[in-house]
Protein backbone atom coordinates (compact mmCIF):
# COMPACT_ATOMS: atom_id res chain seq x y z
CA UNK A 1 0.00 0.00 0.00
CA UNK A 2 1.27 3.49 -1.04
CA UNK A 3 1.87 5.85 1.62
CA UNK A 4 -1.56 8.01 1.70
CA UNK A 5 -2.77 10.34 4.07
CA UNK A 6 -5.83 8.41 5.69
CA UNK A 7 -9.40 10.07 5.98
CA UNK A 8 -12.47 7.88 6.20
CA UNK A 9 -14.57 10.78 4.68
CA UNK A 10 -12.20 11.33 2.09
CA UNK A 11 -12.72 7.36 1.12
CA UNK A 12 -15.89 7.23 1.45
CA UNK A 13 -16.43 10.06 -1.28
CA UNK A 14 -13.94 8.39 -3.79
CA UNK A 15 -15.84 5.15 -3.35
CA UNK A 16 -18.99 7.05 -4.11
CA UNK A 17 -17.31 8.75 -6.98
CA UNK A 18 -20.27 11.06 -8.47
CA UNK A 19 -18.64 10.86 -11.94
CA UNK A 20 -19.22 7.30 -12.56
CA UNK A 21 -22.43 7.26 -10.02
CA UNK A 22 -23.96 9.37 -13.39
CA UNK A 23 -24.68 5.80 -14.95
CA UNK A 24 -27.17 5.09 -12.15
CA UNK A 25 -28.71 8.43 -11.96
CA UNK A 26 -29.19 8.42 -15.80
CA UNK A 27 -30.75 5.33 -15.91
CA UNK A 28 -32.84 6.39 -13.13
CA UNK A 29 -33.45 9.46 -14.47
CA UNK A 30 -34.81 8.03 -17.71
CA UNK A 31 -36.93 5.65 -15.71
CA UNK A 32 -38.86 8.47 -13.98
CA UNK A 33 -39.30 10.51 -16.80
CA UNK A 34 -40.95 7.39 -18.55
CA UNK A 35 -42.86 7.30 -15.12
CA UNK A 36 -44.00 10.90 -15.46
CA UNK A 37 -45.02 10.80 -18.90
CA UNK A 38 -47.69 7.94 -17.27
CA UNK A 39 -48.91 9.83 -14.39
CA UNK A 40 -47.81 11.24 -11.33
CA UNK A 41 -44.78 10.88 -9.58
CA UNK A 42 -44.35 9.93 -6.15
CA UNK A 43 -41.62 11.91 -4.42
CA UNK A 44 -40.89 10.43 -1.36
CA UNK A 45 -40.85 6.87 -3.17
CA UNK A 46 -38.65 8.54 -6.03
CA UNK A 47 -35.85 9.88 -2.83
CA UNK A 48 -35.85 6.08 -1.46
CA UNK A 49 -35.17 4.35 -4.90
CA UNK A 50 -32.45 7.15 -5.40
CA UNK A 51 -31.06 6.52 -2.43
CA UNK A 52 -31.21 2.78 -2.64
CA UNK A 53 -29.14 2.69 -5.73
CA UNK A 54 -26.75 4.86 -4.69
CA UNK A 55 -26.03 3.25 -1.69
CA UNK A 56 -25.41 -0.09 -3.36
CA UNK A 57 -23.20 2.33 -5.84
CA UNK A 58 -20.78 2.96 -2.52
CA UNK A 59 -21.39 -0.83 -1.52
CA UNK A 60 -20.30 -2.19 -4.97
CA UNK A 61 -17.11 0.00 -5.35
CA UNK A 62 -15.97 -0.72 -2.02
CA UNK A 63 -16.41 -4.48 -2.28
CA UNK A 64 -14.82 -4.04 -5.57
CA UNK A 65 -11.86 -2.41 -4.20
CA UNK A 66 -11.35 -5.31 -1.75
CA UNK A 67 -11.06 -8.03 -4.19
CA UNK A 68 -9.38 -6.21 -7.05
CA UNK A 69 -6.24 -5.02 -4.38
CA UNK A 70 -6.23 -8.45 -3.33
CA UNK A 71 -5.88 -9.86 -6.58
CA UNK A 72 -3.35 -7.44 -7.57
CA UNK A 73 -4.93 -5.46 -10.20
CA UNK A 74 -5.20 -2.16 -8.88
CA UNK A 75 -1.33 -2.55 -7.41
CA UNK A 76 -0.08 -3.07 -11.06
CA UNK A 77 -1.97 -0.32 -12.93
CA UNK A 78 1.35 1.77 -13.89
CA UNK A 79 1.56 5.58 -13.31
CA UNK A 80 0.96 6.43 -17.52
CA UNK A 81 -1.97 4.41 -17.19
CA UNK A 82 -3.82 5.78 -14.42
CA UNK A 83 -7.19 8.05 -15.90
CA UNK A 84 -9.95 9.59 -13.83
CA UNK A 85 -12.21 7.12 -15.38
CA UNK A 86 -10.27 3.80 -14.61
CA UNK A 87 -8.06 2.00 -12.49
CA UNK A 88 -10.28 1.59 -9.61
CA UNK A 89 -11.06 4.10 -6.85
CA UNK A 90 -7.47 3.35 -5.22
CA UNK A 91 -8.80 3.72 -1.49
CA UNK A 92 -6.39 1.34 -0.34
CA UNK A 93 -3.29 1.93 -2.79
CA UNK A 94 -3.23 5.07 -1.71
CA UNK A 95 -3.99 4.88 1.77
CA UNK A 96 -7.21 6.76 2.35
CA UNK A 97 -8.62 3.52 3.96
CA UNK A 98 -7.34 0.21 5.30
CA UNK A 99 -9.13 -3.13 4.07
CA UNK A 100 -11.08 -3.62 7.01
CA UNK A 101 -12.54 -0.01 6.93
CA UNK A 102 -13.22 -0.45 3.62
CA UNK A 103 -14.85 -3.92 4.01
CA UNK A 104 -16.77 -2.10 6.80
CA UNK A 105 -18.33 0.59 4.35
CA UNK A 106 -19.21 -2.03 1.56
CA UNK A 107 -21.22 -3.47 4.40
CA UNK A 108 -22.67 -0.89 5.72
CA UNK A 109 -24.03 0.41 2.36
CA UNK A 110 -24.91 -3.11 1.26
CA UNK A 111 -27.23 -2.78 4.81
CA UNK A 112 -28.20 0.43 3.49
CA UNK A 113 -29.20 -0.27 -0.21
CA UNK A 114 -31.27 -3.60 1.41
CA UNK A 115 -33.01 -1.10 3.87
CA UNK A 116 -34.20 0.84 0.89
CA UNK A 117 -35.19 -1.92 -1.22
CA UNK A 118 -37.54 -3.85 2.23
CA UNK A 119 -39.09 -0.73 2.52
CA UNK A 120 -39.91 -0.41 -1.19
CA UNK A 121 -41.18 -3.85 -1.11
CA UNK A 122 -43.42 -4.31 1.71
CA UNK A 123 -44.32 -0.40 1.66
CA UNK A 124 -44.97 0.52 -1.79
CA UNK A 125 -44.39 -2.06 -4.25
CA UNK A 126 -43.39 -6.54 -3.57
CA UNK A 127 -42.42 -6.92 -7.09
CA UNK A 128 -39.69 -5.01 -6.87
CA UNK A 129 -38.02 -7.41 -4.44
CA UNK A 130 -36.56 -9.44 -7.61
CA UNK A 131 -34.75 -6.76 -9.22
CA UNK A 132 -33.13 -5.54 -6.35
CA UNK A 133 -31.98 -8.87 -5.53
CA UNK A 134 -30.72 -8.94 -9.10
CA UNK A 135 -28.95 -5.87 -9.00
CA UNK A 136 -27.61 -6.66 -5.47
CA UNK A 137 -26.10 -9.80 -6.43
CA UNK A 138 -24.71 -8.58 -9.76
CA UNK A 139 -22.93 -5.53 -7.73
CA UNK A 140 -21.37 -7.43 -5.13
CA UNK A 141 -20.41 -10.06 -7.35
CA UNK A 142 -18.95 -8.08 -10.16
CA UNK A 143 -15.54 -8.62 -8.49
CA UNK A 144 -16.30 -11.22 -6.02
CA UNK A 145 -15.66 -15.06 -6.07
CA UNK A 146 -17.17 -17.71 -7.02
CA UNK A 147 -19.08 -15.28 -9.51
CA UNK A 148 -16.52 -13.07 -10.30
CA UNK A 149 -18.17 -11.73 -13.57
CA UNK A 150 -15.78 -9.01 -14.03
CA UNK A 151 -12.86 -11.51 -13.95
CA UNK A 152 -14.56 -13.96 -16.59
CA UNK A 153 -15.73 -11.66 -19.21
CA UNK A 154 -19.58 -11.32 -18.20
CA UNK A 155 -19.02 -7.72 -16.84
CA UNK A 156 -19.68 -5.87 -19.48
CA UNK A 157 -23.07 -7.78 -20.18
CA UNK A 158 -23.76 -7.34 -16.27
CA UNK A 159 -23.32 -3.78 -16.73
CA UNK A 160 -25.58 -3.26 -19.88
CA UNK A 161 -28.49 -5.22 -18.11
CA UNK A 162 -27.83 -3.30 -15.01
CA UNK A 163 -27.53 0.01 -16.04
CA UNK A 164 -30.06 -0.23 -18.64
CA UNK A 165 -33.28 -2.33 -17.89
CA UNK A 166 -32.75 -3.14 -14.68
CA UNK A 167 -32.27 0.28 -12.74
CA UNK A 168 -34.89 2.00 -15.59
CA UNK A 169 -37.50 -0.76 -15.29
CA UNK A 170 -36.95 -0.75 -11.57
CA UNK A 171 -37.39 3.23 -11.00
CA UNK A 172 -40.55 2.77 -13.23
CA UNK A 173 -42.01 -0.11 -11.32
CA UNK A 174 -41.83 1.61 -7.94
CA UNK A 175 -43.55 4.48 -9.78
CA UNK A 176 -46.55 2.92 -11.79
CA UNK A 177 -46.84 -1.08 -10.11
CA UNK A 178 -45.78 -2.38 -14.25
CA UNK A 179 -43.38 -2.19 -16.62
CA UNK A 180 -44.90 -1.83 -19.85
CA UNK A 181 -42.39 -3.23 -22.90
CA UNK A 182 -42.03 0.03 -24.24
CA UNK A 183 -39.94 1.16 -21.05
CA UNK A 184 -37.72 -1.60 -21.53
CA UNK A 185 -36.94 -0.45 -24.87
CA UNK A 186 -36.34 2.76 -23.89
CA UNK A 187 -33.86 1.73 -21.38
CA UNK A 188 -31.68 -0.55 -23.73
CA UNK A 189 -30.07 1.87 -25.96
CA UNK A 190 -28.70 3.68 -22.30
CA UNK A 191 -27.49 0.38 -21.66
CA UNK A 192 -25.67 -0.55 -24.30
CA UNK A 193 -23.62 2.89 -24.22
CA UNK A 194 -23.13 2.61 -20.57
CA UNK A 195 -21.41 -0.65 -21.19
CA UNK A 196 -19.40 1.45 -23.85
CA UNK A 197 -18.26 3.22 -21.18
CA UNK A 198 -16.95 0.54 -19.08
CA UNK A 199 -15.92 -0.89 -22.44
CA UNK A 200 -13.15 2.22 -22.99
CA UNK A 201 -12.64 2.23 -19.41
CA UNK A 202 -10.92 -1.04 -19.36
CA UNK A 203 -8.65 0.12 -22.48
CA UNK A 204 -5.92 2.26 -19.69
CA UNK A 205 -6.23 -1.27 -17.63
CA UNK A 206 -5.53 -3.88 -20.32
CA UNK A 207 -1.99 -4.58 -18.91
CA UNK A 208 -2.66 -4.68 -15.11
CA UNK A 209 -6.14 -6.67 -15.45
CA UNK A 210 -4.03 -9.15 -17.80
CA UNK A 211 -0.87 -9.79 -15.43
CA UNK A 212 -3.85 -10.18 -12.57
CA UNK A 213 -5.89 -12.44 -14.47
CA UNK A 214 -8.82 -10.66 -14.95
CA UNK A 215 -10.14 -11.46 -17.99
CA UNK A 216 -12.39 -8.67 -19.58
CA UNK A 217 -13.17 -8.70 -22.91
CA UNK A 218 -10.82 -6.33 -23.98
CA UNK A 219 -8.21 -8.31 -22.63
CA UNK A 220 -9.24 -11.11 -24.43
CA UNK A 221 -9.64 -9.52 -27.37
CA UNK A 222 -6.78 -7.18 -27.51
CA UNK A 223 -7.49 -3.35 -28.00
CA UNK A 224 -7.19 -3.03 -31.78
CA UNK A 225 -10.42 -5.17 -32.57
CA UNK A 226 -12.12 -3.59 -29.29
CA UNK A 227 -11.67 -0.49 -30.62
CA UNK A 228 -13.94 -1.43 -33.37
CA UNK A 229 -16.17 -3.13 -31.02
CA UNK A 230 -16.40 -0.03 -29.42
CA UNK A 231 -17.69 1.53 -32.54
CA UNK A 232 -20.13 -1.46 -32.68
CA UNK A 233 -21.74 -0.75 -29.45
CA UNK A 234 -22.18 3.20 -30.13
CA UNK A 235 -23.51 2.66 -33.40
CA UNK A 236 -25.81 -0.13 -32.29
CA UNK A 237 -26.66 2.09 -29.39
CA UNK A 238 -28.03 4.55 -31.90
CA UNK A 239 -29.73 2.56 -34.04
CA UNK A 240 -31.73 1.19 -31.60
CA UNK A 241 -32.45 4.97 -30.24
CA UNK A 242 -33.83 5.45 -33.58
CA UNK A 243 -36.22 2.42 -33.99
CA UNK A 244 -37.88 2.91 -30.38
CA UNK A 245 -40.84 4.78 -32.16
CA UNK A 246 -41.82 1.26 -33.24
CA UNK A 247 -41.95 0.02 -29.69
CA UNK A 248 -44.95 2.80 -29.40
CA UNK A 249 -42.38 5.31 -27.88
CA UNK A 250 -42.81 9.46 -29.05
CA UNK A 251 -40.15 10.53 -31.56
CA UNK A 252 -39.33 12.88 -28.90
CA UNK A 253 -37.09 10.19 -27.72
CA UNK A 254 -34.82 11.16 -30.58
CA UNK A 255 -33.71 14.23 -28.52
CA UNK A 256 -30.77 11.83 -27.09
CA UNK A 257 -29.76 11.09 -30.54
CA UNK A 258 -27.64 14.29 -29.53
CA UNK A 259 -25.05 12.54 -28.07
CA UNK A 260 -24.16 10.68 -31.01
CA UNK A 261 -21.67 13.48 -31.67
CA UNK A 262 -19.76 12.98 -28.25
CA UNK A 263 -19.70 9.37 -28.82
CA UNK A 264 -18.06 9.48 -32.38
CA UNK A 265 -15.67 11.33 -31.43
CA UNK A 266 -14.57 8.54 -28.68
CA UNK A 267 -15.18 5.92 -31.58
CA UNK A 268 -13.04 8.09 -34.09
CA UNK A 269 -10.30 8.83 -30.86
CA UNK A 270 -10.47 5.13 -29.76
CA UNK A 271 -10.00 3.56 -32.64
CA UNK A 272 -6.56 6.25 -33.39
CA UNK A 273 -4.97 6.00 -29.83
CA UNK A 274 -6.05 2.42 -28.57
CA UNK A 275 -2.68 2.04 -26.74
CA UNK A 276 -1.95 5.45 -24.88
CA UNK A 277 -3.36 6.59 -21.95
CA UNK A 278 -3.32 9.97 -22.10
CA UNK A 279 -4.94 9.98 -25.46
CA UNK A 280 -7.76 7.82 -23.83
CA UNK A 281 -9.19 9.71 -21.24
CA UNK A 282 -10.58 12.86 -23.60
CA UNK A 283 -12.77 9.76 -25.38
CA UNK A 284 -13.51 8.36 -22.06
CA UNK A 285 -14.71 11.88 -21.11
CA UNK A 286 -16.69 12.05 -23.93
CA UNK A 287 -18.32 8.33 -23.63
CA UNK A 288 -19.56 9.88 -20.38
CA UNK A 289 -21.36 12.58 -22.06
CA UNK A 290 -22.67 10.96 -24.66
CA UNK A 291 -24.55 8.72 -22.38
CA UNK A 292 -25.95 11.73 -20.66
CA UNK A 293 -27.00 13.51 -23.28
CA UNK A 294 -28.73 10.27 -24.54
CA UNK A 295 -30.79 9.81 -21.44
CA UNK A 296 -31.46 13.86 -20.80
CA UNK A 297 -32.44 13.82 -24.77
CA UNK A 298 -34.72 10.61 -24.36
CA UNK A 299 -35.61 11.97 -21.13
CA UNK A 300 -37.00 15.23 -22.11
CA UNK A 301 -38.80 13.71 -25.37
CA UNK A 302 -40.90 11.60 -23.48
Amino acid sequence: MADGKHSVAAGIWRLADPKVSLASMASMFLGACAAARDGPLAPVWLAVTVAGILAIEVAKNASGEVFDFDSGTDLAVAPEDRSPFSGGKRVLVDGLLTRRETATVAAVFYAAGAACGFAIVFLREPRVLWLGVAGMVCAYFYQAPPLSLSYRGWGEAAVAVCYGPLICSGTYLVQRGSVPPPVIALSVPLGILIAGFLWINEFPDFHADRAAGKRTLVVRLGRRASSFVFAGLVAAAFLLLFAEPLFGLPEGVWLGALGLAPATLAARTLSRNFEQTAQIVPAQGQTLLAFLILAIGSGIGL
